[in-house]
């Protein structure tokens, strides 16, 4: 376009061919990864948006801003851990997870990976790391950027670096144990333009597929383990070349090609790959997953293993903004639980509408908290909002799309989890022959229903809840709402 300062947002050949999975890209390796926006976007022809801004914004209360902004580095002082997020980014995380026996291996059947040292964080940071970035005037510095010029294998650093998910699912999803490899796996998704996710995972479960004798891979070689095979089948989706063509229809429309045995190996909710944070570890997180209007997602409520920090730290104090939820176990689903995971989810869905960084902006461990959220929209915008009008914001967005839903028939019978999770977990750790239950994930639906309110029958949102959330037109336009 000629000018340095355009923003474009952009798909590539997998949103062309229509992947369902294919991504919107921004800045080459900034991806709107879920839900396979990409292949909106090719189905109607559209390559790029390209915008560009020339006026700075101004917020409604300027000194007051200002104040919000001066206390940086005061929020970094007194949340470490921000610091530590912004040297080891998302990738950190992955030893931390396998500790927990909370890190999703050969397509969600152990919650361990004895090569997680080799493909974590802090291993990038010693060998393959070259910068790292941040997006504008970000001071967490999250992002990041490797390089890798050995004579078989080249990682170009303009595709940024692997995150946590993606290092899970291309890495110890597949079984794949090599840095350099993922490092290229996730540079070939954000040239192709795919989400990391769904990809990984729909390639983890072709593996399964295969060892079991339900799927013919057509020479691509994918075994658990081979990360060569992971690069091929990149390829092969973003293209639909030959078994691409199918893996690009995603697990579990791929699967249903094959028969329920197939069906049953996949990890998905409403047709969408569970991320890399398991509800055999995280039990709160596994009901959000099954109760989200867009399928699984980690980021539409806050984390179990926020309730096991110190009582009186930073991030139970910010969790206290919200409500008193206790000191709840990680496995626990109770109705104390629900609650928790609920009243977050209402405050992420608020963030959401907000379009606000939830690595900076949330409601415990990031850089500012609920309370300094608050005082973002009051400064930036002169509405004079409570906590209680921020969380109901969020909680009117969720029944949108839950009425969005309704209006398709999608409701109780599909929020619901994979078979898988019901099974054992294999492999070594904690999690070892720990699996979810029928009667516990039912139940805790039930309470879920009653606190959003939704009708118990049906898990649609009731017309008296519309009303409440001054949404009666919503409901006057889905016939099936009671």
């Amino acid at each position: 376009m000629g000018d340095p300062k355009a923003e474009v947002a952009q798909i590539g050949p997998a949103g062309e061919n229509l992947v369902r999975f294919a991504a919107i890209m921004n800045m080459v390796n900034r991806a709107n990864g879920r839900t396979g926006m990409g292949a909106v976007m090719g189905s109607k022809n559209l390559k790029a948006v390209v915008v560009r801004g020339t006026h700075s914004p101004k917020p409604a209360m300027p000194p007051e801003f200002r104040g919000l902004i001066k206390r940086l580095k005061e929020l970094q002082e007194a949340n470490p851990g921000i610091n530590w997020f912004g040297q080891f980014g998302t990738a950190g995380v992955l030893a931390v997870q396998d500790k927990m026996g909370g890190q999703p291996t050969r397509n969600y059947g152990e919650g361990t990976f004895e090569q997680c040292k080799d493909i974590d964080g802090s291993t990038m940071v010693k060998t393959i790391l070259k910068e790292r970035d941040t997006c504008y005037a970000c001071v967490v510095k999250c992002k990041r950027v490797v390089e890798v010029n050995d004579p078989d294998l080249t990682v170009d650093p303009i595709y940024g670096g692997p995150e946590y998910e993606t290092l899970t699912f291309f890495g110890s999803m597949c079984g794949v144990g090599d840095l350099k490899i993922l490092a290229r796996a996730s540079a070939d998704a954000n040239m192709y333009g795919m989400d990391t996710i769904s990809a990984g995972a729909t390639i983890a479960w072709a593996m399964e597929a295969k060892a079991q004798g339900l799927l013919d891979d057509q020479g691509l070689g994918l075994a658990f383990g081979d990360g060569q095979s992971v690069l091929r089948a990149i390829e092969a989706i973003a293209l639909r070349r030959g078994i691409g063509d199918l893996l690009a229809e995603g697990s579990l429309r791929a699967a249903r090609t094959l028969g329920q045995a197939a069906v049953d190996l996949t990890v998905t909710v409403k047709g969408q790959e569970l991320p890399a944070h398991m509800p055999q570890h995280k039990r709160s997180l596994g009901l959000i997953y099954a109760v989200n209007a867009f399928g699984a997602d980690h980021q539409s409520s806050e984390h179990d293993s926020m309730l096991k920090t110190k009582p009186g730290s930073l991030h139970r104090r910010r969790l206290g903004e919200l409500g008193d939820f206790g000191d709840l176990d990680l496995r626990d689903l109770s109705d104390a639980k629900v609650g928790f995971a609920y009243r977050t989810q209402c405050f992420y869905s608020a963030l959401d509408s907000l379009g606000l960084c939830q690595f900076v902006w949330g409601p415990s461990w990031q850089l500012y908290g609920p309370a300094e959220t608050v005082e973002l929209v009051r400064y930036g915008t002169g509405w004079d909002v409570t906590m209680d009008e921020l969380l109901q914001a969020g909680e009117r967005r969720i029944h949108l799309l839950r009425a969005f839903n309704a209006r398709e028939g999608i409701g109780k019978a599909d929020d619901v989890l994979p078979k898988k999770l019901f099974q054992p977990l294999g492999g070594k750790g904690p999690t070892a022959g720990v699996a979810l239950t029928t009667e516990e994930f039912e139940r805790a639906r039930e309470t879920y229903y009653q606190l959003a309110g939704c009708d118990p029958a049906t898990g649609y949102p009731t017309r008296a809840k519309l009303a409440d959330l001054g949404l009666d037109w919503v409901a006057d336009r889905v016939p099936a709402l009671r």
